[in-house]
């Protein structure tokens, strides 16, 4: 009893930190921890950890390797993107990268038998920064004014940008059957976001439904829902006149399918398809988002007693619409807030490159004990550009685009107890 006390004193402490994530599957990670992500995302019908069972399918929690016993995750992200921009307008063409960082990201997972019925019943509790993206481009040949008759303007809108959210989820699950797992968890998100003004933060709520069932001892299906949830953010959108507007972002409803094989004792192969709907996510569908379709791929080969090689792919389409021959002459209004079409493009296609679709995986475990393991993966967004071609302000050509690869590494711990 005390470890599990000093597991959700480690949560709650989690809780507090900040965590920043930049777009692979839209505004998502592919997945969180590294035998996840190491395996293309995978999860849905074979979560290989607490972590990933709360992530991805809660129901999953009743089929863990930990079961009837718990397992605690300590995991963490060293994400590093490499967004690229060049803006060509006003007789003036600028390109520049963005301020190169390195963002770790922590998640942590719980899953363990609720006392009165061990065999059917467990509770799970997960923390984990999800999903964001931004860029910053300040003090770089993109940040810079044009001259106009009207007075100098910026080259561009939305360089300097920053959209986090930190996800708490405890989640229950329920089996009814040797064969069937139903899960639920609820979705407590800490955002902020961050135009170039300021940090503003905020709280959203929402829910996932999961189902696992198992065809045979060696193959399972499972199914997952994810509602929409939103958050309002106050004060964040500059009008252009001294005054801010609030903007509402919020993440799309999810529809996710898995089927995982094991093959031979020793051989996990797992994909899952998953549906994203951008284009009715408030925010989201203003700023020009198609709705995505996500597909995983990925294996774990136990090639000796306690050693496991993975490998995977992820592929998404890019959610960010072309708005090719942009009349930047005339505005736009978001969420009441009207702005000259031409920034509001910059805003889309500099300021939120969202962009990238095929990430390759690799990884690696081993269980040191029945009570230990460590977990490393890696995984490569292969680049990815975005270009616009329209008018300047004054109806002179402009064009702007963006370019963004991203590289990470990840490490976790399990103990089971």
């Amino acid at each position: 009893m005390r470890k599990l006390f000093a597991t959700f004193a480690v949560l709650c402490l989690l809780l507090t930190i900040s965590a920043t994530a930049y777009a692979t599957n839209g505004t998502n990670l592919i997945g969180i921890g590294p035998i996840a992500r190491s395996m293309g995302g995978v999860g849905i019908a074979a979560p290989q950890d607490a972590i990933s069972a709360v992530f991805a399918n809660p129901a999953a929690m009743c089929f863990g390797a930990y079961c009837p016993g718990s397992e605690f995750n300590f995991a963490g992200t060293l994400f590093e993107p490499k967004p690229q921009a060049k803006v060509s307008a006003g007789g003036i063409t600028a390109s520049a990268n963005s301020d190169e960082k390195v963002y770790a990201i922590p998640a942590i997972g719980l899953s363990v038998p609720i006392p009165e019925a061990p065999q059917t019943l467990r509770f799970g509790l997960a923390a984990y920064g999800v999903s964001g993206l931004g860029v910053d481009y300040r003090d770089t040949k993109l940040d810079t004014t044009v001259t106009t008759p009207a007075g100098p303007v910026p080259l561009a809108q939305g360089i300097d940008t920053q959209l986090q959210t930190m996800k708490f989820a405890p989640a229950i699950a329920y089996q009814p059957t040797d064969r069937l797992s139903l899960g639920l968890d609820l979705q407590i998100d800490y955002s902020s976001l961050d135009l170039g003004s300021g940090s503003t933060f905020n709280y959203g709520m929402g829910y996932q439904l999961g189902v696992i069932y198992k065809l045979t001892d060696a193959v399972s299906l499972g199914g997952t829902y994810i509602s929409p949830q939103k958050v309002k953010y106050e004060n964040v959108l500059d009008k252009g006149n001294g005054f801010s507007a609030n903007l509402e972002l919020e993440s799309p409803q999810q529809v996710g399918f898995g089927v995982a094989v094991t093959l031979f004792d020793k051989l996990l192969v797992e994909g899952d398809v998953k549906w994203l709907n951008w284009s009715n996510a408030q925010g989201y569908d203003e700023f020009g988002w198609n709705d995505q379709w996500v597909y995983n791929l990925g294996a774990q080969y136990e090639v000796i007693p306690k050693l496991f090689l993975r490998a995977g792919f992820c592929y998404g389409a890019n959610p960010v619409k072309r708005n090719q021959n942009f009349n930047g002459t005339t505005f736009t209004t978001v969420q009441g807030t009207t702005l000259p079409t031409y920034y509001y493009e910059t805003f889309r296609i500099i300021g939120f490159p969202a962009i990238v679709e095929k990430h390759l995986t690799a990884g690696i475990g081993y269980e040191f004990s029945p009570k230990f393991a460590i977990n490393m993966g890696y995984v490569h967004a292969f680049e990815k550009k975005i270009k616009e071609t329209g008018t300047f302000l004054d109806g002179s050509p402009a064009s702007m685009e963006s370019k963004l690869y991203e590289d990470s590494l990840d490490l976790s711990l399990t103990w089971r107890f």
